[in-house]
């Protein structure tokens, strides 16, 4: 393992990650080695194991189509939140203007 890495590629990620699926280093060796958090390797190795059971599937993924409905989902529930954010903000001042009167 080297012991100083100033940029962690995709191609030195996945080079860790199979030593750590072959068994010749763990999650905790590889964390001290290169002083990264255990949460940032194991998640490292989530994605490519999803990325291998993807790669592996008779009918793969389009990995742009997921990422682009995944971010659909999440700009309709952000504007879903800041329509709510705008009416309570406007009920706040209506009753504020109640109280007042």
């Amino acid at each position: 393992m080297e012991d100083v890495v100033k940029r962690w590629t995709a191609k030195r990620k996945s080079a860790l990650i199979i030593e750590i699926i072959q068994g010749k280093a763990t999650v905790v060796e590889a964390s001290r080695s290169y002083d990264l958090s255990p949460c940032e390797i194991e998640g490292w190795v989530d994605d490519a194991r999803r990325g291998m059971e993807n790669a592996l599937r008779a009918n793969p993924l389009d990995v742009r189509q997921e990422y682009e409905k995944q971010l659909r989902v999440l700009q309709e529930a952000y504007g879903e939140a800041m329509l709510e954010l705008r009416a309570r903000k406007k009920l706040a001042a209506l009753v504020e203007r109640e109280d007042y009167a």
